[in-house]
């Protein structure tokens, strides 16, 4: 699966809000006992990517974030939304604010909303890939699925080594714990939804 060229800030979020994802990672690693050198080496990024990401001074990619958010065996929401160490977004928080448009290589994504259930927690996307795009995501913590529904355009989706392939009104599902990719097939817009399951440990 091929990946776009293009390396585009992650968060459309102004200078507070960049600040605030900076201190929910720099808990959320100090509370793990890990130091930047550490996290960054585990999470195959720059110290000083890592030092500005928490600093709230540089953006990052979609595929940054979540490589940082698999090795704090994390949801992405906690780090975008909830200041907590242990604990993702609860329903009421993801109503009473509206989530930045985070964008990766091609998936441009809105967080809907957070739920729990016994010894899970859910993140619904919307999300939307630019015809002819692609990328590949790193892979999530273990036991982590998606479950993606097409309402227009095609998609190629899933682990890297056997992707699956939906148009609309199509679903498709995998294990996301391992390299995993999307890829626009065809000239037209992918617009879908993304449900991620996170089982807790």
């Amino acid at each position: 699966m091929r990946t776009s060229g293009t390396n585009r800030a992650a968060l459309e979020v102004d200078a507070d809000e960049l600040a605030a994802v900076g201190r929910r990672l720099r808990t959320l690693r100090e509370a793990r006992g890990l130091s930047l050198s550490e996290l960054a080496r585990r999470a195959g990024i720059g110290k000083a990517t890592l030092s500005g990401l928490e600093a709230g001074t540089r953006n990052a990619t979609l595929e940054t974030l979540w490589s940082v958010t698999a090795q704090l065996d994390v949801p992405l929401a906690t780090l975008l939304a909830s200041p907590s160490p242990r604990t993702t977004p609860t329903p009421a928080e993801v109503g009473a604010r509206a989530f930045p448009l985070v964008r990766g290589e091609a998936v441009e994504a809105v967080l809907l909303e957070v739920f729990e259930d016994a010894g899970v927690t859910y993140e619904l996307y919307r999300i939307r890939l630019p015809a002819r795009s692609s990328q590949v995501s790193p892979g999530h913590p273990v036991g982590v699925t998606e479950h993606l529904t097409v309402f227009s355009g095609g998609l190629r989706a899933g682990p890297v080594a056997s992707p699956l392939v939906a148009g609309p009104g199509e679903h498709i599902s995998w294990r996301s714990d391992v390299p995993h990719g999307y890829e626009v097939v065809g000239d037209e817009d992918v617009h879908a939804s993304l449900l991620m399951r996170y089982p807790r440990r």
